[in-house]
């Protein structure tokens, strides 16, 4: 009996719901089936992200701010759908059906999409782009403005179920108990995060090439049919997936806590000895002083349990335990770097909209070729593939050799992502300051691009790209590490409302900056032709707001990590006078 179940995976089952059998599931195999799924999801959602504005601009005839929001807002609601998507998966579907049906959704949202492009009554009156200034083209109507969003957030409502379970699903696949699957683990979050950038290097070349110069209608069928066969060949690994029994949803576990403690808010604390817990001491999280006023959820008062038939039942919306209390401690001491860290994924936006225009009015051919706009975002996914290279292969080997660590910790990390996207900014601004110049110079170029090379807009796709590697890997290692167990989930979705808050910010950035700028006459900083506004102050503006919510960031990872420090010590001193007292017991 002990040698059969040495073959089965303790907390996984396979598809029939029998112990999963470790040498028929789980593995490489079927994680790299799962990873397909997210190559496509990164393909569609970036290649329609990256080349969406200068398509509402020139296609629609929406003005520049309407079409960087439309797509901010659309980038913003994808991220945030993923906490409905982790909810619907923890709660009702699990993560193999969440994906299978959320993939079915992205499909009818790219094919809707490929269709409104394709027809003529669902687009404007064709018009030349450049003489929307003078008010010549007809902007697309309401009607075909709604065919456009509900394609667009069927899309995002595909894109949030995804990416709520693929890295979850891709993770249950390893054995955490099993030192070799627990290496291959480790490597498999290396290879997603690899993918995911791989997704977006084709999007943003291949997908952006054959929307300019073949068709829209051809690149989004192409992205509908490729999410078809990712989700067939998803399905086609049923058999060999491994599927781990959720606990439950910690958006439900936070709220009962929160409820719990709001109806006993008047009541007085009691000693730590006093207050409720359900599990035996190997499960338990050592109860902390900080925010002390969770810990009321915790107090038993009568009215806490409720009887069903012949049955006592504990209502877990007036009790909790101090586990869960501390569980729900744990994700509010991370809320101070989750806020702070907002607004780079704010500078981020711009490399997808505002900085898309710039490179629609500058010189972008080489020979005879010529770059799409949306095309020069390849250097910003160059410079995360070349800065996660220099990390792993010359930065961590020498910081172990010379301090003796792994490298940088994910806060480092964070920070050194918040610095360069403020130099990024900084630079962005210094460059538009020389293509206005460059514009204000020819008001009789006959030309529709002006006479000054794409390729001086490289450093600011350079330095925020570099610094989306360093952020991105810092947040995910931060939530994911300093998370409770039970909420490994719930702290990813946190980490991704980080971006779509972050794009949301942009488009209410832009929003008030075009309502306190703008004028009668079409000036402002930022105008539907971006050769007569001041898109250099509005990049500077972003610089000061990054470099005072750094100075923020600076504060709350300092009190993290003493805080952290402190409840170390304080558990620490709870297990030794744990282990004093059992020794007493035992004498």
């Amino acid at each position: 009996m002990d040698e059969k179940m040495s073959w089965a995976v303790s907390d996984a089952v396979d598809f029939k719901g029998f112990p999963a059998d470790r040498s028929k599931t789980g593995g490489w195999v079927p994680a790299a089936l799962i990873l397909g799924i997210e190559i496509c999801e990164r393909l569609s959602t970036m290649g329609i992200a990256v080349n969406l504005v200068t398509y509402l601009g020139r296609t629609m005839h929406l003005p520049s701010t309407t079409s960087a929001n439309i797509v901010t807002d659309f980038m913003g609601t994808s991220f945030l759908l993923c906490l409905l998507g982790g909810f619907v998966a923890d709660s009702f579907l699990g993560r193999y059906k969440t994906i299978a049906i959320f993939t079915l959704v992205q499909i009818l949202g790219t094919g809707m999409l490929a269709f409104s492009t394709k027809l003529p009554e669902l687009r404007p009156p064709p018009c030349d782009y450049y003489s929307t200034a003078n008010k010549k083209c007809t902007p697309a109507t309401g009607f075909q403005m709604g065919i456009l969003y509900l394609s667009l957030y069927l899309i995002a409502l595909g894109t949030g179920g995804l990416k709520s379970s693929v890295s979850g699903f891709g993770t249950d696949q390893f054995d955490e108990k099993d030192e070799k699957e627990k290496s291959q683990m480790a490597f498999f979050f290396n290879r997603f995060f690899f993918l995911i950038s791989v997704g977006t290097l084709l999007a943003v070349t291949v997908l952006v090439y054959i929307q300019d110069e073949v068709g829209r209608s051809w690149a989004y069928g192409i992205c509908s049919v490729s999410m078809l066969i990712a989700v067939l060949i998803f399905l086609s690994g049923t058999k060999r997936y491994r599927f781990k029994k959720s606990s439950g949803s910690p958006i439900v576990h936070i709220s009962q806590v929160i409820v719990a403690s709001i109806k006993k808010r008047k009541l007085n604390l009691p000693s730590t000895f006093n207050l409720y817990e359900d599990l035996p001491e190997q499960k338990r999280i050592q109860h902390t002083n900080q925010f002390r006023c969770l810990d009321k959820a915790a107090i038993v008062v009568e009215g806490d349990y409720e009887k069903i038939g012949s049955s006592t039942v504990l209502n877990p919306w007036k009790l909790c335990s101090v586990t869960r209390v501390e569980e729900v401690k744990m994700m509010t001491s991370l809320l101070p770097i989750w806020a702070t860290t907002i607004i780079f994924w704010t500078t981020y936006a711009q490399m997808i909209t505002f900085s898309v225009e710039q490179a629609s009015t500058m010189k972008r051919s080489i020979g005879s070729f010529q770059i799409p706009a949306g095309s020069l975002t390849v250097f910003f996914v160059g410079a995360i593939l070349i800065t996660l290279a220099v990390n792993d292969r010359m930065i961590m080997p020498l910081m172990k050799k010379w301090r003796g660590d792994q490298g940088f910790t994910n806060l480092q990390r964070i920070s050194l992502g918040l610095i360069l996207s403020i130099a990024g900014m900084a630079v962005a601004s210094v460059v538009e300051v020389k293509r206005l110049s460059v514009a204000s110079k020819s008001v009789n170029n006959t030309s529709k691009d002006l006479p000054i090379s794409v390729f001086l807009l490289i450093p600011q796709f350079f330095l925020v790209g570099s610094g989306e590697a360093f952020m991105y890997t810092g947040q995910l290692d931060f939530f994911i590490t300093k998370s409770p167990k039970g909420m490994k989930t719930m702290s990813t979705g946190l980490f991704l409302t980080t971006l779509s808050f972050g794009f949301f910010i942009s488009s209410f950035l832009v929003s008030v900056v075009q309502k306190v700028t703008g004028s009668s006459d079409g000036h402002g900083w930022l105008t539907d032709d971006i050769n007569n506004g001041r898109l250099d102050l509005f990049y500077a503006l972003l610089a000061v707001l990054s470099f005072v919510n750094f100075g923020a960031y600076l504060v709350c990872a300092m009190w993290f990590k003493s805080n952290e420090r402190q409840n170390s010590a304080l558990q620490m001193s709870s297990i030794i006078s744990g282990q004093g007292t059992e020794a007493d017991e035992k004498c």
